[in-house]
């Protein structure tokens, strides 16, 4: 991936145990419009760093329906729960009944493809790989919209992380809003369902106060690219007031929310023509948490 085809700010990013060039192919077989991109692997340094086999795929960055998604192989360490699902929006009865199909091989159905006040056609299903997918019958052209369920003791959460994101990215907006009526299944007043935009990037947040016993994990982060070391501080200082601080980039947000604040200048210096110059590149980077422009492009 090079900084000129860098259309999407926020980049939903996948973490698989090893099967990642596997799943990008599957996804990239059932989107229109979808294609592969570039393939980086593990050197020595962070094959050492991670357990993985050297020369074994590290990202794959792939687009579905011209939406930008990467993949990670790291190890069994984080597993998908349905705490971040993936809304397809479908034009036709077909798009969501061939989608529904290829999900179901292998799949986990959590609400069967079916007729529903709130939609002609709906099914929520988590894939072979664990990854859910919420497939809606819309009438509009096919769109992906990452999906957060505030659970467990992040329960009522929504609105305050939605309100939250919107006022740290540019060219954000609410555009939906509804809440849990008296008598209904959620707690009154909370997050039924919202939409919202972040740098022009659709989001949708609702809460749930069920015990499902699972919450957010970083097997889906979001991967936020930044021109400047101002930019990358900004969002490093913010996302991390009352969350944590991980490592190579990667921090938690006070909801739980995993994000990697991301120089665009970065995939430029892993995949330089050099290897000794790329070596150094993550070598510098697996040392760093917020990651520094200078340091990286000295190394």
């Amino acid at each position: 991936m090079s900084t000129q085809n860098i259309q999407q700010k926020i980049v939903p990013f996948f973490w698989f145990a090893n099967e990642a060039e596997e799943a990008v192919n599957f996804y990239t077989s059932c989107f229109n419009n979808s294609k592969v991109g570039t393939v980086t692997r593990y050197d020595e340094a962070s094959a050492k760093a991670s357990g993985q086999p050297k020369g074994s795929v590290l990202t794959a960055s792939f687009q579905l329906n011209g939406q930008e998604f990467i993949a990670l192989n790291g190890g069994p360490v984080f597993k998908f729960t349905p705490a971040i699902s993936f809304f397809v929006n479908c034009e036709t009865e077909n798009e969501v009944s061939d989608l529904w199909e290829k999900f179901s091989e292998g799949g986990q159905v959590m609400m069967e493809l079916s007729e529903y006040p709130f939609s002609k056609k709906f099914g929520w299903i988590q894939d072979k790989y664990g990854l859910s997918w919420q497939l809606n019958l819309t009438g509009s052209p096919q769109k992906i919209i990452p999906s957060l369920m505030f659970t467990g003791n992040k329960a009522g959460k929504a609105e305050e992380a939605m309100n939250y994101y919107v006022s740290l990215f540019k060219n954000s907006e609410i555009k939906t809003l509804s809440r849990y009526p008296a008598g209904s299944q959620g707690k009154e007043g909370t997050v039924e369902f919202a939409l919202f935009s972040l740098d022009n990037e659709d989001f949708i947040v609702m809460d749930s106060d069920y015990e499902h016993g699972f919450t957010f994990t970083p097997a889906v982060s979001f991967f936020v690219y930044c021109e400047t070391q101002k930019e990358i501080d900004f969002f490093w200082d913010h996302l991390t007031d009352g969350g944590k601080e991980v490592e190579c980039g990667w921090l938690e947000d006070k909801y739980g929310v995993s994000w990697q604040i991301v120089p665009t200048v970065l995939f430029g210096l892993l995949n330089n023509s050099d290897p000794e110059r790329a070596k150094r590149a993550m070598q510098a980077m697996m040392k760093m948490k917020k990651l520094d422009i200078k340091t990286l492009e000295e190394a």
